[in-house]
C-alpha cells in the first residue's frame, strides 16, 4: 500500500487499547502505511530525558476493536525492521516489513488464528520466531513470510502457556515469558519463565511470577532482565553456564508506572535496560545498576497513543525506534539510543 500522509486528527479520551483483551479472544487489524516528521536530532529537556520523533504511521485502528497494537521490532542484518501487530484478523497483516528509509510498510505474513506478540530472528537459523498467545504456541516463519513452521505447542508442566516476549541465547534456545497472571491481581503469581531448546524440550526455569512480560538477556548473556507485569518492576534472573538453571533471582528496579504496567524489554551495548509500558506512551532507560538514567517521551502534539511496547535499535548504531500504539493507530518513533544496538536491542 502506497505511503501516505499522515494528517492529524483531534485527541480523543477513552478507548484505549488493553492488551489484556487479547487473552478473551480480541483480534484485530488491517494494514495502513504513511509517514510524518522523519528522523530529526533528539531534543532534551533539563533532566536529560529525550523527546522522540515521530517516524511514520504503520497501522490504523480496525473497526471492529477500535484498535491496533505493533510490537516486536528487530532489525535483520539488511536494517529492514519487522513488526508483529497483535490485533490484526484473520486475511490481514500480522507480520510487517518496514522501510525506514523510505518510511513504507508491507505485509509479510498472516494466518487464520495466531496473536503474534513477539518476534526474534534466531542467530542459528534465521529464521522469524513469533510467539502466539492465542494458541499457545511458537511460530516461525522466514524472512519473506513462506514455509511457516510450529516450533512448539502444548502444555508444559501441565500447563498451556500463554507466551508474550522472548530471547534467544547464542546457541539458539528460547527463553519465553508465560504471562499467566495477566487478567488477575499482582498478588495471584501464576506467571512463568520457560526456556525451549533446541531440540524442542520444554522446562519451566521459573515459576511463581506475577505475569512476566518483557524478557531479555543481559550484555553478556549472564542472566535475563524480566519485567513483571503485575508488580512493575523489572527482576534480575542470573543464570548457570548452561543457561538451563537460575542460581540467583531478585528485582533491579522498582518501576514508577502508576496506572500503568510494564511492557517489554531491551538491553543495548552497554547493559543499559530500556523499559516499555502498557498505558504509557514512554519508554524509561536505566543503568544495570537501577539509576534511571532518561526517560523518551512522546511530543505534546502527538497523536492519541497511550501504549509504548518495546524499542529496537539498529545493531553498530545508536538508531532507536519505538513502536507507539493507541487509538489514533500504531505508529513508529525515533530516538538517540545511550549506546550502540546489539541483539539484546532487538525484538521480544
Amino acid at each position: 500500500m502506497a505511503p501516505r500522509r499522515h494528517e492529524r486528527r483531534p485527541r480523543r479520551s477513552g478507548g484505549r487499547l488493553v492488551k489484556r483483551l487479547l487473552i478473551a479472544g480480541a483480534l484485530v487489524l488491517p494494514l495502513a502505511a504513511g509517514c510524518g516528521a522523519g528522523p530529526a536530532p533528539a531534543d532534551r529537556d533539563r533532566d536529560g530525558h529525550q523527546t522522540a520523533d515521530e517516524l511514520m504511521q504503520v497501522t490504523e485502528p480496525h473497526a471492529l476493536s477500535g484498535g491496533t497494537l505493533l510490537e516486536g521490532p528487530v532489525f535483520d542484518e539488511d536494517g529492514r525492521l519487522y513488526l508483529v501487530d497483535v490485533m490484526a484478523p484473520p486475511g490481514e497483516p500480522k507480520v510487517l516489513r518496514v522501510d525506514t528509509e523510505e518510511e513504507t510498510a508491507e505485509a509479510v505474513y498472516t494466518d487464520d488464528t495466531g496473536a503474534f506478540t513477539s518476534a526474534q530472528i534466531s542467530p542459528v537459523d534465521g529464521r522469524l520466531y513469533l510467539t502466539d498467545i492465542a494458541t499457545g504456541s511458537v511460530q516461525s516463519i522466514t524472512l519473506d513470510g513462506t514455509d511457516p513452521q510450529t516450533h512448539f505447542t502444548g502444555e508444559i508442566d501441565g500447563t498451556t502457556m500463554l507466551p508474550d516476549d522472548l530471547a534467544f541465547d547464542p546457541d539458539g534456545n528460547l527463553y519465553i515469558s508465560d504471562t499467566r497472571g495477566m487478567l488477575g491481581p499482582g498478588w495471584e503469581t501464576p506467571g512463568r519463565v520457560i526456556r525451549i531448546g533446541t531440540d524442542g524440550a520444554a522446562t519451566v526455569l521459573a515459576a511463581d511470577l506475577p505475569s512476566p512480560n518483557g524478557i531479555t538477556f543481559d550484555e553478556d548473556y549472564a542472566g535475563l532482565w524480566v519485567a513483571q507485569y503485575n508488580a512493575n518492576r523489572i527482576d534480575y534472573l542470573a543464570l548457570d553456564p548452561t543457561r538451563t538453571q537460575v542460581t540467583a533471582a531478585y528485582p533491579g528496579m522498582y518501576v514508577d508506572g502508576g496506572k500503568a504496567r510494564v511492557d517489554s524489554t531491551a538491553v543495548d551495548a552497554d547493559g543499559n535496560v530500556y523499559q516499555g509500558f502498557h498505558h504509557k506512551p514512554e519508554i524509561h532507560v536505566y543503568s544495570p545498576e537501577g539509576d534511571l538514567l532518561t526517560k523518551i517521551t512522546l511530543p505534546e502534539d502527538a497523536p492519541d497513543l497511550d501504549t509504548a511496547t518495546n524499542i529496537a535499535i539498529a545493531p553498530g548504531t545508536t538508531d532507536g525506534v519505538i513502536t507507539v500504539s493507541g487509538p489514533d493507530g500504531g505508529y513508529l518513533y525515533t530516538f538517540d539510543a545511550l549506546a550502540e544496538g546489539t541483539r539484546q536491542s532487538n525484538g521480544g
